[in-house]
């Protein structure tokens, strides 16, 4: 078996919650890493998602933790990037939990992700969101148990 473990560092970029509002984004520091994996974790919906009442999950990048921009579809792998950075739009039934996953390959220093609400939420959702960051310069990485 080959050792992903020693690889790895997982940060949280959504902590476990049920939301019914947008998120504060929290700086995601990619620094000594080669490689990033977003990972979101959804809940059953809190409601029945639509165009008007949804939650679309948006990414953004940036160089100095300063200045952010929307990432691009050459900016990531496993999706196409809708306009505004969105990688994940729920706009229909969310009737069973599940988990996506999407490669980020944009070689800026810092990712945020927004999950941002549109419409009316009266019952929230649980959401978690991580990045896995990846082959780091100094290998093994520390333990997070």
């Amino acid at each position: 078996m080959k050792d992903l473990h020693s690889h790895i560092t997982i940060v949280s970029a959504i902590g476990n919650v049920v939301l019914a509002a947008d998120n504060t984004p929290v700086a995601i520091d990619l620094q000594g890493y080669d490689s990033a994996e977003v990972v979101l974790s959804i809940g059953i919906g809190g409601i029945t998602f639509s165009g008007t009442n949804k939650i679309e999950f948006k990414l953004t990048h940036s160089d100095d933790n300063t200045t952010y921009t929307d990432v691009t579809t050459a900016d990531m792998l496993g999706v196409t990037v809708s306009a505004s950075g969105i990688i994940k739009s729920l706009v229909a039934a969310h009737a069973a939990a599940a988990v996506y996953r999407y490669g980020y390959k944009g070689g800026k220093r810092y990712l945020m992700l927004l999950a941002d609400f549109s419409g009316t939420h009266g019952t929230g959702t649980p959401i978690a969101a991580n990045v896995i960051k990846g082959n780091g310069a100094d290998n093994p990485q520390a333990a997070q148990a």
